[in-house]
């Protein structure tokens, strides 16, 4: 059953691969607004769940809802359409396209969504603006430091304006100062939009920034709050 409120819900997932468990039942939960840290040792499931949760990786069995939708009813194409525009995704180290200028990068989602290059360059520089990076928006990602380069990555997760941010190891990259920065700033853009983050870290400091943590440990994930 869905908890109730939650815009994106997990229940009983099982996910293996080979003779290898991954998931062994793990449950999960995020309301709308909500930033959930997934916490756990190497190997402990975590960034599988979020695989599943993102609708990349199709669990053995169990659900994910999405809303009313179930994940694994919808075909690929509906999937991938869920990534480009209701899913942002920031990822250890940018995954940036090094061809594109910082701004086009972040204007990609938009364009691969149909809006027109000038609207989608001029929103674009709206998150750059918001992410305190403006003055990269003409440079390659190879010619930006890895603070300045993240923060491109959030702003890119964001521009579409995503009712679901995935975040695995954001800022495993970083020194400490950048790696705050970047958490300030996504944390405060995605409330401010509503957005819900699922957050992958192994850092305290770093999960530190949610309203929830859940710890995966064998493949079965625990809800942290109320635990003492």
């Amino acid at each position: 059953m869905t908890p109730s409120g939650s815009l994106l819900a997990a229940t009983g997932l099982h996910k293996a691969y080979g003779p290898t468990p991954a998931l062994a039942g793990a449950d999960f939960s995020v309301h709308p607004g909500e930033v959930v840290a997934v916490m756990g040792p190497s190997g402990s499931g975590k960034s599988t769940l979020l695989h599943c949760l993102a609708g990349i990786v199709r669990p053995d069995s169990g659900t994910v809802r999405y809303g009313a939708r179930e994940l694994s009813e919808l075909s690929d194409s509906e999937r991938s359409a869920l990534r480009r525009s209701e899913f942002g995704f920031v990822f250890q180290f940018g995954q940036l396209v090094p061809e594109l200028t910082c701004s086009e990068n972040v204007a990609l989602p938009l364009r691969l969504n149909g809006m027109k290059r000038k609207q989608a360059e001029a929103v674009a520089l709206e998150w750059l603006e918001r992410l305190e990076v403006t003055e990269v928006g003409g440079k390659r990602p190879g010619e930006v430091s890895g603070g300045q380069g993240q923060r491109v990555a959030v702003a890119r997760a964001l521009v579409t304006r995503p009712r679901v941010i995935f975040a695995d190891e954001p800022t495993g990259a970083l020194d400490s100062f950048n790696g705050e920065r970047v958490m300030q700033l996504l944390t405060r853009a995605a409330r401010e939009t509503r957005a819900a983050v699922v957050l992958v870290t192994h850092e305290a400091r770093v999960a530190a920034y949610s309203d929830r943590e859940i710890v995966v440990r064998d493949g079965v994930a625990r809800d942290m709050a109320g635990v003492s």
